[in-house]
C-alpha cells in the first residue's frame, strides 16, 4: 500500500488537472468472486479547511484540505470501487469556518457531500454553536451523521448510533461515539441544554449488540484518542477496544495525532492527524468460506497530503465560500501605531511571546480584564511566530493571534495560594536551567500538548526564575492595581478559559478534587459569540479604544535566570542566525527548543 502511494505521488498522479482518474489510477486487479477488500477511508479534526487556504494569515496552505483529501480519495476509489469515505468529528470549527454554521450551506458539508462521505461522526467542537445550529449543520449531510452516546432527555438518541454501508457484498457496521468530554468543556455553557452525554464504552457494547448477526466487520468512528484525555476513563478508544473485542478497527481523532497503525485488543487504530494533512486508510480483505464472508486481514496506514493537489472540481464548487471568507478576514477594525506587538526574536526560532510581557499578551490579557472585571486573567497564546505589526488590524489578525475559536473568560473565586500554585503549574512549561546552559527553553512533555500549557498572566507583575526547580520559580508577585504582594489568603477573581480550569481541576491536575466558584462568564453575559475572546477584542478595538492601539513597551513579567546582555548569549544567538547552531528539537522537527544551547556547545 505504502509503495503504490509513494510511486503515485513520485509519479504526479495525484496532481488532479494533471492525470485522469478513471484511466491512469485504476491499479488493482479485479477482486476475485470469493476475495473481496474493502478499503475504509477516514479524516478526523478537518477544522474548516475546505480549500488550502489558512484564513488567518490570509495565505495559500497546502498542508491539508478537504480538497486535497478530495484529490486522493478519488484516486484510491479508481483503485478499488469498495471504498468506504469517513470523518470522525470537529469540521465546523475553526480556520474562519464557523461563520458559515447558521447560513443556508456551510461550505465543509457542501465539501464532504460532493466527495461522497458515508458517515459523518460529531465531534466536541460540533457542540460549541447550540444544539439548534449544529442541528441546522447536521440537515444538510446527505450521508449517515453518528453520535450515539448523546441523548435528548427524553431518553432518545440526539442521533443514531450506527449505520450500515453495504459494497461489494460485505456489510460493514460503522459505530460513531463522540468523547464525553464534551459534557466538562461544555459545562459552562448552555449549548448542551436537552440533552445527556453518556459513556461511550457502554453505549458501543449497545450498538455492537443491535448489530450482531447483520455485518461482516464492525468499524468505530471515534471522536476520541487513542489514549484517555486528561486521566479520565473511557475517553480514550484504547479503553473501548478493550471492552468491544468484536471491533474490527476504529478511526480516532480529537488528539491531533498522526498515528498511522496501532493495535490494542486486537482491534486497529488509526487516526489520520490533523487540518486534512492526512487520510487514515484501512484495508479490510474478506474471502469467503462455507456461503459466508470471513475477514482474512486487516490493515492500516495514514498518507500524508502536503504533496496532493486539491481537486479543481471541488475547488469550482467551493469558490464562493472561499471568497467570502477572505472578504471577512480582511475586514480592518482599527490600525497599531507606535511599535510592533511582537518585538523581533532575540534568538532566532524562540518567540519573545512566550519570554516575557509583550504588548499582544498584554492587549488580550487588558481585553479579559476590562470587560471581565477580574482582579486576574490568563491567555494563552500557542502560535511561536505570534505578530501584529504597525498598520491595519484585520479581523485575521485577531484569529491568527488567538487561535482558539470558542475561547472566553470565565471568572472564578480562588485565593492567593491558588493563584500562585496555578501560575507555578504554568512555569512548569520551561526546562530548569543549570551551570552551562546559556539559554532557555521548553520542556519536551509540556511542548508536546495538544495546546499550549504556557499561560500568561494578567493583572500581577512577576518574574519566572528558571534557575529555581519546578514550583519555586514565581517572585515578586503583586497585584498590579494595588502594587501590594499577594498573600496565601487573598480573595483573588480569577478570570481564565474554562477548559484550562477543567483541565486543573482533573483527576490529573492539580486542583484535583476542588471546585472553585464561578463568578462570571463572558458567554453568558455577552451571548455565545460575542463572547469569545476574539469578538471582545474586536469590540474592545472598535468602542473602547476607538480603532487605535498605540502601543508602548511593557514589562509586567518576564523569564530571568539568564542573561541577555551576555556574550554567549549573543553568541549563540549569532550562531543560530547563521546556521552554525541549531536549536535541539524533538526527533520528528515537531516541538522546538526542548533543550537549551550550552557553553560546551559554543566551544566547538
Amino acid at each position: 500500500m505504502q509503495n503504490l502511494w509513494q510511486k503515485m505521488l513520485a509519479a504526479g498522479c495525484l496532481a488532479a488537472a494533471a492525470c485522469s482518474f478513471d484511466a491512469a489510477l485504476v491499479m488493482a486487479a479485479p477482486a476475485a468472486n470469493d476475495h473481496v477488500t474493502v478499503t475504509i477511508l477516514g479524516t478526523s479534526d478537518v477544522h474548516g479547511r475546505f480549500v488550502p487556504w489558512d484564513y488567518a494569515t490570509d495565505t495559500e496552505d497546502r498542508s491539508g484540505s478537504l480538497a486535497q483529501l478530495s484529490t486522493a480519495i478519488r484516486a484510491i476509489r479508481a483503485e478499488n470501487p469498495h471504498t468506504i469515505l469517513v470523518d470522525a468529528g470537529d469540521a465546523i470549527q475553526d480556520n474562519s469556518v464557523e461563520q458559515f454554521n447558521t447560513s443556508p450551506q456551510q461550505p465543509m458539508v457542501v465539501a464532504m457531500n460532493q466527495m461522497g462521505y458515508d458517515v459523518w461522526t460529531m465531534g466536541n467542537h460540533e457542540f460549541n454553536f447550540g444544539l439548534d445550529v449544529l442541528q441546522h449543520v447536521v440537515k444538510q449531510f446527505k450521508g449517515h451523521a453518528l453520535c450515539g452516546n448523546v441523548y435528548w432527555d427524553n431518553g432518545r438518541r440526539f442521533l443514531p448510533a450506527y449505520t450500515i454501508v453495504r459494497t461489494g457484498g460485505i456489510r460493514i457496521g460503522l459505530i460513531g461515539m463522540d468523547t464525553p468530554m464534551i459534557q466538562e468543556f461544555e459545562k459552562d455553557s448552555d449549548h448542551l441544554k436537552g440533552v445527556q452525554v453518556k459513556d461511550p464504552v457502554p453505549e458501543t457494547q449497545k450498538a455492537i449488540a443491535a448489530l450482531a448477526g447483520k455485518t461482516d466487520a464492525l468499524i468505530g468512528i471515534m471522536h476520541m484518542g487513542v489514549d484517555n484525555e486528561n486521566d479520565h476513563p473511557d475517553t480514550g478508544v484504547t479503553d473501548i477496544a478493550k471492552a468491544c473485542p468484536q471491533l474490527t478497527a476504529i478511526v480516532a481523532g480529537h488528539m491531533h495525532r498522526n498515528v498511522s497503525s496501532t493495535t490494542k485488543n486486537d482491534v486497529l487504530i488509526s487516526e489520520p492527524y490533523k487540518y486534512g494533512r492526512a487520510l487514515t486508510r484501512i484495508d479490510l480483505t474478506f474471502k469467503k468460506q462455507n456461503g459466508k464472508w470471513q475477514l482474512t486481514d486487516k490493515k492500516a496506514q495514514t498518507l500524508p497530503m502536503g504533496k496532493v493537489a486539491p481537486d479543481p472540481a471541488l475547488e469550482k464548487t467551493l469558490q464562493p465560500f472561499h471568497e467570502k471568507a477572505r472578504a471577512a478576514a480582511n475586514e480592518v477594525i482599527g490600525q497599531v501605531t507606535g511599535m510592533n506587538m511582537v518585538p523581533a526574536d532575540s534568538l532566532p526560532g524562540v518567540s519573545e511571546v512566550q519570554l516575557r510581557d509583550t504588548p499582544l499578551t498584554h492587549f488580550f490579557n487588558e481585553v479579559q480584564l476590562h470587560y471581565s472585571g477580574a482582579d486576574v486573567v490568563s491567555v494563552i497564546i500557542s502560535r511561536d511566530n505570534a505578530r501584529l505589526d504597525v498598520g491595519p488590524i484585520r479581523k485575521k489578525d485577531i484569529a491568527y493571534n488567538y487561535q482558539y475559536t470558542g475561547g472566553e473568560t470565565t471568572v472564578y473565586e480562588v485565593t492567593g495560594r491558588d493563584l500562585r500554585k496555578y501560575m507555578e503549574w504554568s512555569a512548569a512549561y520551561f526546562n530548569q536551567l543549570h551551570p552551562g546552559d546559556i539559554t532557555p527553553s521548553y520542556n519536551p512533555t509540556r511542548r508536546a500538548s495538544k495546546y499550549s500549557t504556557n499561560d500568561i498572566f494578567g493583572g500581577v507583575t512577576y518574574e519566572i526564575d528558571l534557575t529555581q526547580p519546578v514550583g519555586q520559580r514565581i517572585q515578586n508577585l503583586r497585584l498590579k492595581k494595588t502594587g501590594k504582594a499577594i498573600a496565601d489568603t487573598d480573595k483573588i477573581k480569577l478570570g481564565m478559559n474554562a477548559y484550562r480550569m477543567q483541565q486543573l481541576t482533573a483527576k490529573d491536575g492539580i486542583f484535583a478534587g476542588q471546585t472553585f466558584p464561578q463568578l462570571w462568564t463572558s458567554l453568558k453575559a455577552y451571548g455565545e459569540d460575542a463572547g469569545t475572546i476574539r469578538n471582545m477584542s474586536i469590540r474592545y478595538i472598535r468602542e473602547v479604544k476607538k480603532g487605535q492601539l498605540d502601543i508602548k513597551p511593557v514589562n509586567d513579567w518576564q523569564t530571568t535566570g539568564y542573561d541577555r546582555t551576555s556574550a554567549p548569549y549573543k553568541a549563540a544567538a549569532q550562531a543560530l542566525k547563521a546556521g552554525q547552531l541549531h536549536l535541539h528539537n524533538s526527533t520528528d522537527g515537531k516541538y522546538t527548543n526542548i533543550a537549551s544551547i550550552t557553553t560546551a556547545e559554543l566551544k566547538k
